[in-house]
């Protein structure tokens, strides 16, 4: 994957962290891509910081602009690749394992505004929950309690308390931490 940096922020594979398996921070340069690749059983949310990324699948698609948070739920599974606009791409990728499983795949986007820039992200799911905020520089804010990571052009940080202040993408993940199931 020429063009493309990855760095993984979080792989609990052990089940400590409920259904999260995997967070990176992903920089893609322009025109770069992940090239077509299968996921099944795993929802994906990828949160994009900056640039655009055009995802496509099954012969259909979007592009996603920054602030957009978009959920893939790969469901009995799909081949896709995301490609970066010519400004690149910035996206935080988020996996997390199923919650149902032997349904079809889908694809959903969430687009912030500049008047909503922040809050909850309906994921459809007893046991993750997601909120977002896009900073501005100047603009705080105090994320609700849950595992924390703070996007800024220096890169991602795991962790932290406190007030956040911009320019930032803040992300929280509040997750239902019990051992799953398939860890055992």
């Amino acid at each position: 994957m020429d063009g493309v940096t990855s760095a993984v922020l979080l792989a609990p594979l052990d089940g400590s962290t409920g259904p999260l398996l995997r967070i990176a921070d992903d920089r893609l340069d322009a025109g770069a891509g992940y090239g077509v690749h299968h996921h099944a059983d795993v929802d994906v949310v990828a949160v994009l910081v900056s640039g655009s990324l055009a995802h496509g699948w099954g012969g259909r698609g979007v592009t996603l602009r920054p602030g957009d948070i978009a959920v893939l739920r790969a469901g009995t599974g799909l081949d896709h690749d995301e490609i970066a606009g010519a400004d690149g791409a910035h996206v935080l990728q988020t996996y997390l394992r199923s919650h149902v499983t032997g349904v079809g795949p889908r694809h959903s986007v969430v687009r912030w505004t500049a008047e909503h820039p922040r809050g909850w992200v309906d994921l459809g799911r007893p046991d993750a929950r997601l909120w977002t905020a896009r900073l501005r520089a100047g603009e705080s804010v105090t994320p609700p309690d849950g595992l924390r990571i703070v996007v800024t052009r220096a890169g991602a940080v795991s962790g932290g308390e406190g007030p956040v202040s911009g320019p930032a993408t803040v992300c929280v993940w509040q997750l239902d931490a019990s051992r799953p199931s398939w860890a055992d």
